[in-house]
């Protein structure tokens, strides 16, 4: 019983770290970006998401799937993928 008390404490002071970690590692507030992305002339989005530090936008660009991806602070440009289908 000893242990198991033992382990739930660690366990505990685990979780009360990482929650205080994420908490004082957040830089508060953000100045406000304005920024324009230019894409493709026809193409259209599809979806957005965000994850973590990014942004990821899906495009269709005549006909074929892209998925941009963004910095969510600076929301400069971090990546393309681009999707095509084998002849």
């Amino acid at each position: 019983m000893l242990i198991s008390g033992i382990t739930t404490m660690v366990a505990i002071a685990a979780v009360i770290g990482v929650i205080g970690y994420r908490v004082f590692r957040s830089e508060g507030s953000v100045a406000a970006v304005d920024v324009t992305a230019l894409l493709p002339k026809g193409a259209r989005i599809v979806a957005t998401a965000v994850a973590e530090d990014r942004i990821a936008v899906t495009l269709d660009v005549g006909g074929a799937t892209e998925i941009r991806t963004f910095d969510l602070k600076s929301l400069k440009p971090t990546g393309r993928l681009r999707f095509a289908t084998e002849p």
